[in-house]
């Protein structure tokens, strides 16, 4: 039997290696279609209108202290006493020691009457006997310094719109119409807010922001790449990627998607995809492994992508300090498992930004976990005066192996 000659062993090999290629790649792409379906929520890309500059990081917010109301004794307040309309008055005759006759008055004690429209009108039975002229004197002075009942809202705007029309002339400053409508209208317009205004807790986050990083590092020889940190919130809702772009083998994306709440943070659904594969965990009332196990869920537990802005909004309203030497304690949920992570405050650097220049940052360094599920570990560094976003992450799988990023802009919505 003769052996086959040269051109024909190479086109077996040839039609062998083309087979082979050929499995892999249907093998491949069945993994990719039998992969579970995502549970992300596919949210609309933002709009930037702003780009950050390093600046102050804000102070502690001065509050005015109220102000002081004087009352005098036997004499209303300025707010009750303009309930009452401005009207001219005329001047009450001085009396005179000599008695006056019965019809004089009468009259004086018609004229103090009209003088303040509060004072209750005082009528005398016709068979009683007209009063002196002392003695309606003395009756009109205790009913003007006689202190007046407050009025309610709405008593005292019906009391405005039944006064004579004054021209703006004649009209003195803080006239009482005005003052009764404005304090009338006030409750009103307070109920007729929308009942659907977003939470007071919600202006204490960032809005939507993308942060830009140069990506440089090794594995098996020199990397250099993109990186971005998003954060989106829509409502109550939020979220965040991570997203590396180093070549087809090295290109990842880490998505957390959940609410946020007074308490902060709270994480429901993570997902992490690498080079094609998709690993995820669901966090409810337990966590949910990628292999379908379920843990118990730790309070305030955070992702692998949550965790950026979760402890910078932490360091932006002071809930947790960074003092060089303390340490930050939380927990982590990703596909194989939650851990106790333990970040160690290492101090303040400079770091020389491509863009931004030289900025200060707090350096967190995490420790090694008692029982690793990996050697991956993120070390990051915080700005305050850019709102205590995360400007600087350097990531490590290894000695030889690490990506470093380095923020070059900050865009915000």
């Amino acid at each position: 039997m003769k052996a086959p000659r040269p051109a024909a062993r190479r086109t077996l090999l040839t039609a062998l290696l083309l087979a082979l290629l050929g499995h892999v790649a249907v093998l491949g792409f069945l993994r990719i279609l039998l992969q579970p379906p995502t549970l992300l929520r596919e949210l609309a890309q933002p709009m930037y209108t702003r780009t950050l500059q390093a600046e102050a990081p804000p102070g502690p917010v001065a509050v005015a202290p109220a102000p002081v109301k004087v009352s005098t004794p036997n004499r209303p307040t300025a707010v009750v006493r303009s309930a009452q309309p401005a009207t001219k008055t005329r001047a009450k005759p001085t009396p005179k020691p000599a008695k006056r006759p019965a019809r004089a008055a009468s009259a004086s004690a018609d004229d103090d009457a009209v003088a303040d429209p509060a004072s209750p009108a005082v009528s005398a039975p016709s068979d009683a006997p007209p009063p002196d002229a002392d003695t309606a004197t003395a009756t009109a002075t205790a009913q003007q310094n006689a202190p007046l009942e407050p009025q309610s809202p709405a008593s005292a705007a019906q009391a405005a719109a039944s006064a004579p029309d004054v021209p703006p002339s004649d009209a003195a400053p803080g006239d009482a119409g005005t003052q009764v409508a404005s304090a009338a209208s006030a409750p009103a317009s307070e109920a007729s807010a929308p009942a659907d205004a977003e939470p007071a807790f919600l202006k204490t986050w960032p809005r939507d922001t993308r942060l830009r990083y140069h990506l440089s590092g090794n594995y098996r020889g020199e990397l250099h790449g993109d990186a971005q940190v998003l954060w989106q919130r829509e409502g109550t809702r939020y979220q965040t990627v991570v997203q590396m772009d180093v070549g087809i083998l090295l290109s990842s994306r880490f998505t957390s998607q959940g609410a946020i709440t007074d308490q902060g943070l709270k994480p429901e659904v993570y997902e992490e995809q690498v080079r094609k594969k998709r690993r995820g965990v669901r966090i409810g009332e337990d966590v949910r492994l990628n292999n379908g196990t379920r843990v118990p869920r730790p309070n305030e537990v955070q992702d692998a992508a949550s965790q950026f802005v979760e402890l910078g909004h932490r360091f932006a309203t002071g809930q947790l300090q960074l003092t060089p030497g303390g340490q930050v304690n939380f927990w982590l949920a990703r596909p194989g498992g939650v851990d106790e992570w333990t970040y160690d405050v290492v101090g303040e650097e400079t770091l020389h930004l491509p863009r931004l220049g030289p900025v200060q940052a707090v350096h967190l360094k995490p420790r090694p976990l008692n029982k690793p599920r990996g050697p991956i570990m993120a070390e990051i560094w915080f700005a305050p005066s850019l709102q205590y976003l995360p400007v600087r992450i350097r990531i490590t799988q290894g000695a030889d192996t690490f990506v470093d990023l380095m923020v070059d802009t900050i865009d915000q919505r």
